[in-house]
């Protein structure tokens, strides 16, 4: 049946906004955690050219995006995302299960961080690299340097020293190799450093935990009596509290120390939804001093604490008194550093580059000035995968608390 050329406009006149309606309903239904993995993935077609990487190397920050991809992998069944971090794991490692790039004596625990996408592609692929990898990783721990209560020195050239940043990047892995290759001592092993840092970087007046610890306190950053280092920054603070809530994934509920941790889990919660900003709801870079000229709402870190209060309510390790907390938090991220591109990309904005303490070229003192001097960037990766888990954690929690 043929149709008069001024019915068919009409018709189609009338279709128009149906469409553009389903058509902007299926946009909105676009998860974030979605949303900002593909973003991810058109800004760096393979994992290892994150940072604008010109060789693949090993390192923290590309473990932690490609940890996040297989968690959304699992998230949503999206083979993409799987593809995406076996591929990387695949470039880094060769055919004799060797990490290229990778050297055992520079003891460095931001180094394990990578390994944490090696269970998952094992247990899919059966594939010996990938434990031969595992196998290095786990011969580094056995190795590193120790405090005296038995806390991994940071990295060797950092003697002496407990960064929270630490926590993050091997407890997880231990914890997880401990379950997996049955080492049940390494489970005992990874609660013992979230407790050892914890007693010694625990403020008792703020409720937040500082950055480092140096045993000797011979650092001159190091407090003269506590060794502690003088400030609090919040991605420091989110790398720990991510980490006690990666580690709690593996813990059988009856072991011994589960409880010391969830006590860890409660302590930060409080600390964390104390100091938030009243306004934007997000966190700032030295997260106790938001009224200080020069400081600034930081994505990094805000993002894992997100991530943390989520993923600690999806658990029930803390009361559902700080879900406003975690929901406006989100909310908050989303409003304050997220921003659509022309090309349709998402990027994270107000990240901050890097920051430590001590070093050999420039000494970083931990001070104040120190931690707002440090370069501020977009889609840094520590941004970009703290956001895809805070996101997932969400999800959940949204898809269960209809």
């Amino acid at each position: 049946m043929k149709i008069h050329p001024i019915l068919k406009i009409c018709i189609l006149c009338l279709l128009s906004p149906l469409f553009m309606a389903c058509k902007g309903k299926k946009q909105t239904n676009v998860t974030w955690s979605v949303k900002m993995a593909d973003s991810q993935m058109k800004h760096y077609p393979e994992l290892w050219m994150t940072e604008n990487a010109k060789t693949p190397r090993w390192g923290y920050t590309f473990g932690l995006i490609g940890k996040s991809m297989i968690e959304l992998w699992k998230h949503t069944g999206d083979e993409k995302y799987n593809h995406y971090a076996k591929a990387y794991a695949d470039t880094l490692i060769d055919d004799k299960g060797q990490i290229k790039t990778y050297s055992m004596k520079a003891y460095n625990l931001d180094n394990i961080n990578a390994g944490k996408i090696l269970f998952d592609l094992y247990e899919q692929t059966h594939d010996h690299r990938y434990k031969i990898a595992m196998d290095t990783l786990r011969e580094q721990l056995r190795r590193q340097p120790r405090t005296s209560e038995g806390g991994f020195w940071h990295k060797l050239i950092y003697p002496h020293q407990m960064w929270l940043d630490g926590i993050y990047m091997a407890s997880p892995f231990m914890a997880q190799y401990g379950i997996t290759f049955n080492e049940p001592e390494l489970l005992t092993d990874a609660v013992n450093q979230i407790k050892i840092i914890a007693r010694h970087t625990y403020d008792e007046e703020t409720g937040l935990f500082y950055h480092g610890w140096d045993e000797s306190k011979r650092q001159l950053w190091a407090n003269e009596k506590t060794g502690t280092s003088p400030n609090f920054w919040s991605r420091s603070i989110g790398w720990y509290a991510a980490g006690v809530v990666d580690v709690l994934d593996f813990l059988p509920p009856d072991m011994e120390g589960r409880d010391s941790l969830l006590t860890i889990v409660n302590t930060l919660a409080k600390g964390i939804a104390n100091y938030r900003d009243p306004q934007s709801k997000v966190w700032y870079q030295v997260t106790d001093q938001g009224n200080r000229e020069g400081n600034y709402l930081e994505s990094s870190g805000s993002a894992f604490f997100v991530y943390f209060l989520f993923k600690s309510l999806n658990n029930n390790y803390i009361d559902q008194r700080y879900r406003q907390v975690a929901l406006d938090g989100f909310d908050g991220i989303i409003e304050n550093f997220i921003k659509e591109e022309e090309n349709g990309t998402y990027t994270i904005t107000n990240c901050c580059a890097v920051a430590g303490l001590g070093g050999e070229k420039v000494y970083r003192d931990g001070s104040f000035e120190y931690y707002i001097s440090e370069p501020v960037i977009e889609n840094d990766p520590k941004s970009v995968g703290a956001f895809i888990l805070a996101a997932i954690e969400y999800e959940k929690f949204e898809k269960t608390n209809k």
